[in-house]
């Protein structure tokens, strides 16, 4: 029987053969460079921590919230639950709100696109619990999205009681927990059509808006993300910022003054943007097109990895990053399109930094007899 299944094999082989008619460290920056009581940098790419001073000490952390309403926003609009379209009319409780606001009346009618805008630019408290209320119905409703987001997300520091970050009881978060939500934000690219806003106009022109966030007029590369100063919390920021392909993410809590707020940022991107660069893996000259295949009516399926995504390492070492091939020991038929033939490894220091499947391109079906004779038989004939 081996034998028979040898020689059937063999003819096989040779009928195909006939033509036919895929915390690195830079020099530590000292604790005592950043005058907040809480900060952390991160890398939005990895989620990696590059700086940490007290990161997940519980504090309120003022109009920042909107981080997550903006995220849930966005998110509501995604799965078309809301559009930006939509006017939304004010309730009582929303016209209500102090602090920084855009003096919206009971009963006034906003579009979607003109409350983020105003929640974003201006950190307008009543914009922020207009959306709120539109996309659940009620703030109470919209707080309880927040915490169970949050909780998704693992910001296992986070309590939200309200949706724009006034000071009140219990209402707290911590420095990672920001830097997690922010990077989440920005993965819904609309929020920078909002956060580079210097200044704009609602209500036709009748009202001007200008951006809390002065770095956008002071630091290169700037590209967010939001501001939030309250009695309790302080002055704080979450400022992201894009240069070569790095987009950090530095988020300051409880500073004394707006000036220390936005020097402390500076101060973080800076040693992010002078110490670490951003690479994009290459895919490696070893890496097979084709990959053998054992019982199959094909003796190789087509292979391919997507490289996508980058690594973040120190300035310096870019071309110190290796890759390693490494296949699956048996493939075998029946192979589908998309399945996993094997992985590619980077590796910078001898540490794991990366890897990718390789996979196959194409179908392979298992060998049988009623296909072998029916190719054998072709075979013969065209002879």
């Amino acid at each position: 029987m081996k034998k028979w299944l040898r020689l059937l094999s063999a003819f096989t082989a040779a009928a195909i053969a006939l033509p036919m008619t895929a915390t690195v460290g830079a020099s530590a920056l000292s604790a005592d460079s950043v005058s907040a009581p809480a900060a952390v940098l991160i890398d939005s790419e990895s989620g990696q921590v590059l700086f940490d001073k007290d990161s997940h000490s519980k504090r309120p952390c003022a109009s920042i919230t909107k981080v997550m309403t903006l995220l849930l926003v966005f998110e509501a609009i995604d799965n078309g639950k809301i559009s930006m379209k939509d006017q939304v009319s004010a309730s009582a409780h929303a016209a209500s709100m102090g602090g920084s606001d855009i003096w919206l009346e009971e009963g006034e009618t906003m579009s979607v696109d003109d409350l983020i805008k105003a929640t974003t630019v201006a950190s307008a408290n009543d914009a922020a619990v207009a959306l709120a209320e539109h996309v659940c119905g009620s703030e109470e409703a919209f707080v309880e999205m927040m915490n169970a987001r949050a909780k998704e997300l693992k910001m296992n520091d986070t309590t939200f009681k309200n949706c724009n970050g006034l000071d009140e009881d219990g209402h707290i978060t911590s420095a990672y927990d920001v830097a997690v939500m922010s990077r989440e934000l920005i993965k819904h690219k609309e929020i920078f059509n909002y956060c580079t806003i210097w200044m704009d106009t609602l209500r036709d022109g009748k009202t001007q808006i200008v951006n809390t966030n002065k770095l956008l007029k002071t630091y290169n590369g700037i590209t967010g993300l939001k501001t939030g100063t309250t009695n309790d919390a302080g002055c704080c920021i979450s400022a992201t910022a894009e240069r070569n392909g790095f987009k950090p993410i530095a988020v300051v809590l409880g500073a004394n003054t707006g000036k220390e707020r936005f020097a402390d940022a500076s101060t973080l991107l800076d040693y992010a943007f002078a110490g670490y660069t951003s690479v994009k893996p290459e895919l490696p000259k070893d890496c097979p097109s084709t990959v053998e295949v054992g019982n199959g009516m094909q003796k190789e399926v087509s292979a391919g990895a997507e490289i996508e995504g980058s690594f973040l390492v120190e300035k310096g070492k870019e071309k110190s990053i290796e890759s390693k091939v490494k296949l699956n020991k048996e493939i075998t038929a029946p192979v589908k399109k998309g399945d996993v033939l094997g992985k590619i490894y980077y590796y910078l220091d001898d540490k794991q930094i990366g890897e990718y499947d390789i996979k196959a391109k194409n179908d392979v079906e298992e060998i049988s007899f009623s296909q072998v004779f029916a190719l054998l038989f072709k075979f013969m004939v065209r002879f």
